[in-house]
Parts: structure tokens; C-alpha cells; sequence
């Protein structure tokens, strides 16, 4: 056991001699091979990654031609909606062109009329669904019809409406 012992021992230490030796020998360098194939790889990369245009002075280009004035868009007039309050319900102007009577006992027919008028009126003028509808109510009309009104338009799709307020 004692000559075991000894043999463990000789052996460590030529094993610490042997990595002492490698040590000295060959100190810690720099390796520059692979370091030069990263370069290549990441040059090779963006080379075919860039994106590549034209020189500037082969595109076309045009200047629009000038013009007297400029045209300016804006939003156009309101559609015009009154709405008056009669004995047996009530009754609306659209602008100056049509007039539906809303009767408490047919209101839903009468609805589909109303809804035909603004229709026709749309297409008349030529407006869009998305041009503004400004609603005047007298005092004196009941909200249910109101909001009826309201939600036929809306339900139609026209989305810009809005209420004119009134003393």
C-alpha cells in the first residue's frame, strides 16, 4: 500500500511537470484563424443583405407643372333637417326639397318614406354618407320621434350628425 502510495505521488507529479512544461513552452496567443473567417462570414453577410439602389442622377424625376391657383377642399354644407311638431305626430323638411309627415299611428311606414326621401336626396346633391346632416328641432317636437329619426339615420349609415341648438 505504502509503495502504491508512492507510485499515485511520482505519477502527480510528473503529470504537474508535463503541464508546467506545455506552459512555458507555448505561451497564450491570439488564434487569428478564426477570427479572420467571422470577418469574411460578416462581410459576405452584408454584401448580400444591403440593399443596393440606383445612383440618383438615373431616376426619373418630374416636377408638376405649374398652376394658377390651388384648390382647397372643405368640408362641405350641412343637409339641412327640420323637424315641426303637427297635432298628430310630427313633420320633416329635408333642405328645401321634401316634406315627410311621421303619424303617431303609422310612424314605421312612415320611416321607410323618410328614409327614401334621404335617400333620394343623397343622390340628388351628391353627397356621401359620411357628409354632415344638422337636425333643428322645435321645442315643441316629442323625443320619441326624435330619437326614432335619429336612429333611422344612424342606422343607415350616415355618421356626421348633429343637432343645432336653438333658444
Amino acid at each position: 500500500m505504502l509503495e502504491t502510495a508512492k507510485n499515485e505521488i511520482t505519477i502527480q507529479k510528473e503529470v504537474f511537470k508535463r503541464l508546467a512544461s506545455r506552459r512555458c513552452r507555448r505561451p497564450i496567443a491570439l488564434r487569428i484563424v478564426p477570427l479572420v473567417d467571422m470577418i469574411f462570414l460578416l462581410l459576405i453577410f452584408f454584401i448580400v443583405a444591403g440593399k443596393w439602389r440606383p445612383p440618383e442622377n438615373f431616376l426619373p424625376f418630374e416636377m408638376p407643372a405649374a398652376q394658377a391657383g390651388f384648390q382647397q377642399f372643405s368640408r362641405p354644407e350641412p343637409l339641412m333637417i327640420h323637424i315641426f311638431a303637427t297635432q298628430t305626430g310630427c313633420q320633416v323638411r329635408i333642405g328645401q326639397l321634401y316634406t315627410v309627415q311621421i303619424e303617431n299611428k303609422t310612424v314605421a311606414s312612415d320611416l321607410t318614406v323618410l328614409m327614401e326621401k334621404i335617400r333620394q336626396t343623397l343622390l340628388d346633391q351628391k353627397r356621401f354618407a359620411t357628409d354632415p346632416i344638422e337636425v333643428v328641432c322645435s321645442p315643441e317636437v316629442k323625443w320619441d320621434h326624435v330619437a326614432k329619426i335619429y336612429n333611422l339615420f344612424f342606422g343607415a349609415g350616415l355618421t356626421d350628425i348633429t343637432f343645432q341648438m336653438t333658444q
